[in-house]
């Protein structure tokens, strides 16, 4: 185990989406207690492969002292209820943004040794397993901000101490966005 640098916004990692993981393997584990000690480290309440410059699709979580991870997550949403509340990243330090998410989800997929598992999630759960889906899709919470809180957030960004002009940043309309909230709010642009 070993505490990993974490990529940050502008890295074509993040917007690049994951492969499905086929081998569960000592690698696999290996690469699942990284991403646990890489996330507590930092203080996340998740942190996805990509975000470690791993393209496969896992990620971990530790909320509300649940600590975890998933492997190949498809998720569902038993209803329509929504949350709105302060979300951020750990490759986007220091910015926190309201942003509107599933109140509910089902996460099905399978633990480090192939084995099925599902993860229900209500709250803080739900809006970490939909981010770090998210990142396994090559998207960021940005991309699920209206145009208004986007260049508010992009304004933040740009003024970090960590942002680094030679690598613009990209916000790309999220393939999620008309099938999970039914509107378009999540159109290209800055």
């Amino acid at each position: 185990m070993t505490v990993q640098p974490i990529r940050l916004f502008g890295d074509p990692v993040l917007r690049t989406p994951a492969d499905p993981v086929v081998d569960f393997d000592k690698e696999l584990r290996n690469l699942v207690k990284d991403l646990i000690e890489t996330m507590q480290d930092e203080g996340g309440a998740g942190l996805a492969a990509p975000q470690l410059g791993v393209g496969l699709r896992v990620f971990t979580f530790d909320v509300d002292d649940v600590v975890g991870h998933i492997v190949n997550p498809v998720l569902s949403f038993p209803d329509e209820e929504e949350q709105d509340g302060p979300e951020g990243c750990l490759s986007i330090p220091g910015i926190y943004i309201d942003t509107k998410r599933r109140q509910n989800v089902v996460a099905n997929g399978f633990n480090e040794f192939g084995d099925p598992v599902q993860l229900v999630g209500t709250g803080l759960m739900a809006r970490c397993v939909q981010h770090e889906t998210d990142h396994l899709d090559g998207v960021l919470f940005l991309d699920r901000l209206d145009t208004a809180s986007r260049k508010d957030a992009m304004r933040q960004i740009r003024s970090a101490d960590w942002y680094d002009a030679a690598k613009p940043p990209t916000i790309k309309e999220s393939p999620h966005g008309r099938s999970v909230f039914g509107s378009g709010l999540f159109s290209s642009g800055r």
